[in-house]
């Protein structure tokens, strides 16, 4: 099969593109660099796997991050010539819902610099659920680790204890969010975008994990742990799955049961047992 991955530079694009590779597809990898003379190609995209956007530094970069979730993705709907097409989402839209099923309204405040993120997503999700092909799908992704960023929570937590200083939590203990490997995340976007029923699917555990629960393996580890004095608790709602394990069944790996092997000493993270099947 023919995929190409927009956004293969980054974590989950790279890890896709080398797993598809392994598999013996025929990859074409799409970076920031390419983008414009892939869309002026016009050449068979095949199964196209949009994984653009913009993470942690969404506030301070608001016009990039609105290029990369809508402009980007209006683009690549007009230009490229596609079997499928499936746009990564996340499931942080689901902050100030009711509910976390993917039917369920989203509300967001455009005056809230937090919800720039969501409002960029959520159009970007829009251009495709409106669009008239029902090839055209999105996922929205837990909180990915496998291949960890700095940007993220738990890239922060393991890049300062793998330097060997002590790691201080600035959020509550008791903060908890949904975790999901990047191994599990490869082997099912392919599968969603060739097969899946639906147009619209969260990728995520539906099990969240606590923060002083992390805190605890890493000091099994031999790491020294601890939380920030009166830092504020953010709980994520426990995510609605029943549509992707009614469709795929797919059995998740757990953070806690992979952590061992990503902060240990010389391992590296991409070697992790999460991210084996995947490893080249």
């Amino acid at each position: 099969m023919r995929f190409t991955i927009l956004g293969a530079a980054g974590t989950i694009g790279s890890a896709l593109a080398e797993a598809l590779e392994v598999e013996g597809h025929a990859v074409t990898r799409v970076t920031r660099d390419t983008l414009r003379s892939t869309l002026a190609a016009g050449e068979p995209a095949g199964h196209v796997i949009n994984c653009i956007g913009m993470t942690g530094d969404f506030r301070t970069r608001p016009h990039a991050t609105a290029e990369a979730h809508v402009t980007i993705t209006a683009a690549c709907l007009t230009a490229l010539r596609f079997d499928s097409f499936l746009f990564l989402s996340s499931t942080r839209l689901y902050g100030r819902a009711a509910a976390t099923a993917e039917a369920t309204p989203i509300p967001c405040a455009s005056g809230d610099p937090s919800d720039l993120y969501t409002l960029t997503k959520l159009t970007g999700e829009a251009l495709c659920l409106v669009d008239p092909r029902p090839c055209v799908r999105v996922v929205r992704l837990s909180n990915v680790y496998g291949g960890l960023a700095p940007d993220t929570f738990l890239g922060a937590v393991l890049a300062e204890g793998c330097k060997g200083a002590a790691v201080q939590i600035r959020q509550a203990a008791d903060s908890e969010k949904d975790y999901v490997s990047l191994a599990d995340v490869v082997a099912l976007l392919p599968r969603i975008a060739g097969d899946g029923r639906h147009r619209l699917y969260n990728v995520a555990t539906g099990r969240n994990v606590r923060h002083d629960a992390i805190a605890a393996v890493l000091r099994a580890q031999g790491w020294s742990v601890g939380f920030a004095p009166n830092a504020a608790t953010h709980r994520f709602p426990l995510i609605d799955t029943t549509r992707l394990q009614g469709e795929f069944a797919p059995s998740l790996r757990g953070l806690l049961d992979d952590l061992p092997t990503l902060v240990a000493s010389g391992q590296e993270v991409r070697c992790s047992p999460s991210m084996r099947p995947v490893a080249v």
